[in-house]
């Protein structure tokens, strides 16, 4: 295919999207469901032409950008303080699907072997970290759900490729593997994944500093997860941990390193990117119906529903038996784990062990299995209904379900919210008190200390009039609106690193003081004592 027939197949796909996610919004669906479905329905379509899903495309245009944003976009405090839960579903249960499904597929399809079938096992055994961020967030569950569902979803890839390759080589060589052996494998491979991560995340952040064009630190995030998968590829460790450790690094230090209106710019066009990326990602997977049919792979329908519906329910029971059992076990055996944090609603529970759909990494893999792998087109055929399943049934079971359950109203980060902008408040007061009302129009000083005053009893922001149009009291009062924003973001990041709040309530009052900051003229400060004012206000 010539390249302009290319660009036309994506320009069509992106049409595609942009009506499916508007479709989505107005039916109340999780919009990766509805995609998938319009993917299928698509490939049905006689002369639609074949889309074949390239996996190194995914793994390496794809994924990285998804993993650094779903990173970013973490609470660092949040995921530290559910390390254990997270842990439990992103490494026992990816380890326990992997063997679950590996016995079903050796009772259903005659003469796989055991290596083939734990690699379909780690194929189909981590669920699909866009699929957890999309519908998890969008259904307004519980925080800590919502955390611990994204925080498995960040790292389970890491445990289920590392599975895949010992599998795969096993499988076509013929060799075996010792568990110490897959143990150590997995250790250094998760070790090395972490230092890039840190390496990667520091010259981001001295790249960052040393760049003072709002453009040019935009593209250096977008670079800094393809830099972090490829070095983790090339150094043969995780690359998926290198994006994650390198997205949960920048974003402690993005508040500080960057001017407000870098953050408001880069949120702006890494938003755009994702809408692009995610929605491409899910109309892709049902296009490859198409693809499927093409190739020659479905030869007896019934036989292949058959086994599909076998290898799905494995997943998906293995993973409603293991999270009850991954809650409770460890507080029967620890009196105080069961002090500091209780056994959760049961509601909670089910709810984390029926959201686990599949998606692009597990097709992605399935993919990239060596032509000459045993049995890889009935791999590649169940792979991909465990995805349809799961997304289709889960994905649209889970509104109802939530309804159901009745899980309740979570204000926490409500509460976080309030807080911070009191103690925001609190911040330029103090800063107020400090100014020389010799340099300053004490009016002005008066008013904006009643109206902090005000923000600390109402926890609203404020909006700023305009003063005198001299041209050294306007500079004076722009330094005085420097300094106490300063304060202000000063304030709220010592919250976050003293885990008095989350990441995401940083992120909204952040924007918050960011527009300000751009309405005044001061858009190009930054936090550290880079360019910009103080100095250029004087």
């Amino acid at each position: 295919m010539s390249a302009p027939y290319h660009l036309e197949i994506i320009v069509l796909l992106l049409v595609a999207v942009l009506i499916l996610m508007t479709l989505a919004r107005r039916v109340m669906i999780p919009y990766p469901i509805l995609l998938v479905l319009g993917g299928l329905a698509l490939s049905l379509v006689p002369n639609v032409p074949v889309v074949r899903l390239d996996p190194d495309l995914v793994f390496l245009v794809f994924l990285p950008p998804v993993l650094w944003a779903a990173a970013y976009f973490t609470s660092l405090r949040d995921f530290a303080g559910n390390l254990r839960p997270i842990v439990l579903l992103a490494v026992g249960l990816v380890v326990v699907t992997t063997g679950a499904v590996a016995v079903a597929a050796r009772l259903i399809i005659p003469g796989m072997s055991w290596p083939v079938a734990f690699a379909l096992g780690a194929i189909v055994s981590p669920p699909d970290a866009v699929a957890a961020t999309a519908i998890a967030r969008r259904l307004r569950i519980p925080h800590r759900l919502v955390t611990i569902l994204e925080g498995e979803s960040l790292i389970n890839d890491a445990a289920a490729l590392v599975l895949y390759r010992v599998s795969v080589v096993i499988a076509v060589s013929g060799g075996t593997i010792t568990v110490g052996a897959g143990l150590l494998e997995f250790a250094m491979a998760a070790l090395g994944g972490v230092l890039v991560g840190l390496v990667v995340g520091l010259a981001t952040r001295w790249a960052l500093r040393f760049t003072d064009d709002s453009l040019g630190q935009i593209a250096i995030t977008l670079l800094a997860p393809y830099a972090a998968w490829v070095i983790g590829e090339r150094t043969h460790v995780s690359a998926v941990l290198a994006c994650v450790v390198g997205g949960l690094y920048v974003r402690q230090a993005f508040s500080s390193v960057v001017p407000p209106v870098t953050r408001i710019q880069a949120r702006a066009v890494w938003d755009l990117l994702l809408f692009i990326l995610n929605g491409l990602i899910f109309i892709l997977i049902g296009l490859q119906l198409g693809a499927i049919r093409a190739s020659g792979m479905i030869d007896d329908l019934g036989v292949l529903l058959l086994q599909g519906a076998v290898v799905s329910v494995a997943a998906i029971v293995v993973r409603l038996v293991w999270v009850p059992l991954a809650t409770l076990v460890p507080r029967w055996a620890s009196r105080s784990l069961r002090r500091r944090d209780p056994i959760p609603p049961a509601g909670h529970v089910f709810l984390v062990a029926w959201t686990g759909m599949r998606g692009i990494v597990s097709l992605a893999a399935a993919l990239a299995l060596p032509l000459d792998f045993p049995h890889r087109d009935e791999v590649i055929l169940l792979t991909f209904s465990v995805i349809l399943s799961t997304l289709v049934v889960q994905g649209l079971s889970l509104t109802p379900l939530i309804r159901w359950l009745h899980l309740g109203h979570d204000d926490s980060l409500e509460l976080e919210e309030a807080f911070a902008r009191e103690a925001a408040a609190r911040a330029a007061l103090g800063q107020l008190e400090a100014v020389d009302e010799r340099a300053t129009a004490r009016e002005e000083v008066e008013r904006l200390r009643a109206s902090y005053t005000q923000r600390v009893e109402r926890s609203t922001p404020i909006s700023l009039g305009e003063g005198s149009d001299a041209a050294r009291a306007r500079a004076a009062r722009r330094r005085l609106r420097h300094d106490l924003l300063t304060a202000e973001r000063r304030a709220l990041i010592d919250l976050r690193d003293r885990g008095v709040i989350s990441d995401e309530v940083l992120h909204r009052l952040e924007q918050e003081l960011d527009v300000e900051a751009i309405r005044l003229g001061l858009g190009e400060t930054r936090l550290d004592g880079g360019p910009g004012p103080p100095s250029s206000v004087a």
